[in-house]
């Protein structure tokens, strides 16, 4: 039995009253990762300045890494801290990568000459750098540790109770995750500054910072409630030392002189007992049919870059919400609270009463194929997408934009190869027999949702004008501003100012991602009349429209990840659940490099092309799995370890009588 240290835990309704630090712990620990990363790709994009697939593949190297270090932090709880100390010292690392986070996306850290923007980008990458490989070793350390600790804290006759526990403490993970998802991007989207107003990335990261301080506290609040199991050594260790001798053995005795054995592993009997062995042989199942499932990953982890990315381009505008990018991961918890009940209560009850064998295998393989066929509904979105962008001039070409502002159509005559054309008044730049030009630098749509707004005094006096707080300064007669930045989809109230006198009138909503020149045209009785010229047109996709890849996604989540889970656990020893449970995180950490990969050696120029790339690569390895299923057999571990302990009595007696007879032999002598 495991030596344990034993703190005095107070019952709470049957339940040790430690158990409820560690689930409080949890929350605020997923708070933190999750609110962390749902703004991530969008900070490397809009602040760090880096382009959609830079962005993709840092974020992608920093999510393959949150589930590299959970081998590690498993192995340092159980062959040298035990869980409590991994998780306080990893905790502090998590903290203090989560602050360094925060400090790195403040504007005003380097911005000496209050223009808005950072003048050192290498400071604000080196500090994001470190602070996501800090948060990357906390949170992929103590991933292994801290439901595991939950589960020691209960007696051994509190079956029920640590089952709940797991279920309330998987509830947990989901709450932080949807509360964090809804409310950091809401924090961001906020403006603050000391000498400019920006994206509010120091507060979008600071509440995660927060919550993973108080998390600590929590935990260590609860310190001497906890019953501490010392470290036992860890079993993957074990079962490494014991396939790598299998390998070397049998490298050794590679000759036909000596005779086969049954299982390579087999060669491992002359060090190891005949239960590791057996163990190990089932373990190795299971991880050999794992190798297809990063595939799945690789396409459920760009929820958080690609599909964030891809709502930048549409219309966030709900009615009486208006909903940021990164908020449209917030309908992947949303439906999983949903769906796994449903699915549980209703689906899989319906589907044995058709009399289909829906085996965990089957569940997997759908779950593969649902998640191609979602990214197959991106694909759709990302073509009508497409055909709304505008289409910018190319390297030595030029586009001509012409507005009429006289009250008389006017015929605008161009050398060949260009034509004639005739322009209605309000349609481009004539006024009083004057032709002026505007020279555009814009060149491509506004991000973020975020429109472009300019304004041309079409009035013979010079005006001073302001839209909302921005103020676009004096324009004189026929001149035009520049372009200011505006958040999107709200209107603005448009104040002139001529002769001293105030004029006044509200915009027009603009939509988002659009630019606007906006003429004024009259002021009189306190108000103008304006008129509106679009440069480039607002986004006209719907944000809804990503909902069907999202619910299938997530249909594909329920059927594929908790299947997955639960079958591993089936299959596998009770003593080696920890060695699948690493082996199933290094399939998220391996699809994501997947990602790297395909996206970076893919060259593809069109955004629809490249999830077609990913649903076709899934579906191929959805019925690579399909065919390796079919052939596998289903094994009972508890009867398997039963046949060993009859077998190591049987060994026993043995020994015994040949003991007894030995010294019976030794007696007569």
């Amino acid at each position: 039995t495991a030596a344990t240290s034993k703190g005095k835990s107070p019952s709470c309704f049957g339940y040790p009253l430690s158990i409820f630090f560690i689930i409080i712990n949890e929350f605020c620990e997923r708070f933190s990762y999750y609110g962390m990363r749902a703004v991530l790709v969008l900070y490397f994009k809009y602040f760090l300045q880096w382009d959609d697939n830079l962005s993709t593949a840092i974020y992608h190297t920093f999510v393959a890494l949150c589930y590299l270090t959970p081998i590690l932090g498993a192995l340092i709880a159980d062959s040298w801290l035990g869980k409590f100390k991994t998780i306080v010292s990893l905790s502090i690392v998590y903290t203090i990568g989560q602050a360094i986070m925060s400090v790195s996306s403040i504007n005003d850290l380097t911005d000496q000459n209050r223009d808005g923007s950072p003048d050192n980008i290498p400071v604000h990458i080196a500090l994001s750098m470190i602070g996501l490989i800090l948060i990357a070793l906390g949170t992929g350390g103590i991933k292994p540790c801290v439901s595991a600790f939950g589960g020691d804290q209960f007696e051994e006759d509190q079956d029920k109770q640590r089952s709940r526990f797991f279920s309330i403490f998987y509830l947990s993970i989901n709450a932080g995750s949807l509360l964090s998802t809804i409310i950091t991007p809401i924090l961001r989207a906020q403006e603050c500054g000391i000498h400019s107003k920006q994206r509010c990335y120091p507060l979008a990261f600071g509440v995660p910072a927060a919550l993973m301080a108080i998390s600590l506290v929590v935990f260590i609040v609860g310190s001497r409630m906890y019953k501490k199991v010392k470290p036992q050594g860890n079993i993957m260790v074990q079962v490494s030392k014991c396939i790598g001798f299998a390998i070397k053995n049998r490298f050794r005795h590679r000759s036909k002189e000596f005779p086969k054995r049954e299982h390579w592993l087999d060669w491992a009997s002359e060090k190891y007992d005949k239960r590791l062995i057996a163990q190990t042989k089932m373990v190795l199942k299971v991880l050999f049919l794992y190798i297809p499932l990063p595939m799945f990953w690789a396409l459920f982890d760009q929820q958080g870059s690609r599909w964030t990315l891809q709502a930048t381009t549409m219309d966030g505008n709900f009615g009486a919400i208006q909903i940021q990018p990164d908020q449209m991961q917030t309908v992947n918890p949303i439906l999983i609270i949903i769906m796994v009940p449903v699915v549980d209560a209703v689906i899989y009850p319906l589907i044995k009463k058709c009399k289909i064998n829906f085996t965990p295998l089957r569940k997997i393989t759908v779950g593969m194929f649902l998640a191609s066929l979602a990214f197959v509904a991106a694909a759709l979105v990302q073509v009508q997408i497409d055909k709304t962008l505008p289409v910018f001039p190319a390297a030595g070409q030029s586009q001509i934009k012409i507005v009429n502002l006289g009250t008389d159509n006017v015929a605008i005559n161009f050398p060949p190869p260009l034509q004639q054309v005739n322009v209605k008044p309000k349609g481009w730049y004539l006024g009083n027999g004057l032709f002026h030009q505007l020279f555009d630098n814009v060149t491509s749509k506004p991000e973020e949702g975020n429109n472009l707004i300019r304004f041309i005094n079409n009035l013979p006096d010079a005006v001073n004008i302001t839209m909302g707080e921005t103020s676009f300064g004096n324009l004189l007669s026929l001149s035009d501003s520049d372009y200011k930045l505006f958040p999107g989809g709200r209107t603005d109230k448009i104040t002139v100012i001529r002769n001293s006198t105030n004029f006044s009138v509200t915009s027009k909503s603009l939509g988002f991602g659009s630019a606007y020149t906006i003429i004024i045209d009259e002021c009189s009785g306190g108000t103008c009349n304006v008129s509106y010229s679009e440069d480039i047109s607002p986004n006209t996709v719907h944000m809804a429209w990503q909902i069907p890849q999202y619910f299938i996604l997530t249909c594909a989540e329920v059927v594929f990840s908790v299947t997955g889970l639960e079958f591993s656990y089936s299959q596998a020893p009770s003593n080696m659940k920890a060695v699948l449970q690493a082996g199933w995180l290094l399939t998220v950490a391996v699809g994501n490099i997947i990602v790297l990969i395909v996206a970076g050696a893919s060259k593809l120029s069109e955004q629809w092309a490249e999830y077609v790339l990913f649903a076709a690569l899934l579906l191929a390895v959805c019925i690579i799995f399909a065919v390796m299923a079919y052939f596998y057999t289903y094994v009972d571990p508890n009867e398997v370890e039963a046949q060993l302990d009859e077998e190591e009595k049987k060994q026993a007696k043995k020994d015994m009588d040949m003991y007894e007879k030995q010294a019976e032999a030794d007696s007569q002598m």
